[in-house]
């Protein structure tokens, strides 16, 4: 288990959740900080992944000078499901639509 989790361990994610939406900004934040990674999986929720610690106050303040009022920013560890999405080349939220759909069973 320690072996599966080690590579997913050494990547740090950070979700920020607003209290509006954060459409549109994709482009901006990819300009201004080119070294992470950002995926908008949902209206309010902002996702950045970075293979070092991710620069939060830098963050907030990005989005706050655009209006956009943060409401949580929280470091997330890898769980299982995430291993298994990165070794296999699933995504986490395929798999996680599959099993609420099969309610709750692999």
């Amino acid at each position: 288990m320690e072996n599966l989790l080690q590579p997913a361990r050494a990547r740090h994610v950070l979700q920020i959740t607003a209290s509006g939406p954060l459409e549109g900004l994709a482009g901006e934040l990819r300009a201004a900080f080119p070294a992470l990674a950002f995926e908008n999986p949902e209206n309010r929720l902002l996702r950045i992944e970075a293979d070092g610690p991710v620069p939060v106050g830098p963050l907030v303040r990005f989005l706050e000078e655009r209006g956009v009022e943060v409401v949580e920013a929280r470091r997330l560890r890898p769980c299982l499901e995430d291993v298994f999405a990165e070794i296999t080349g699933l995504g986490a939220e395929t798999l996680r639509q599959d099993t609420s759909k099969s309610g709750g069973r692999a």
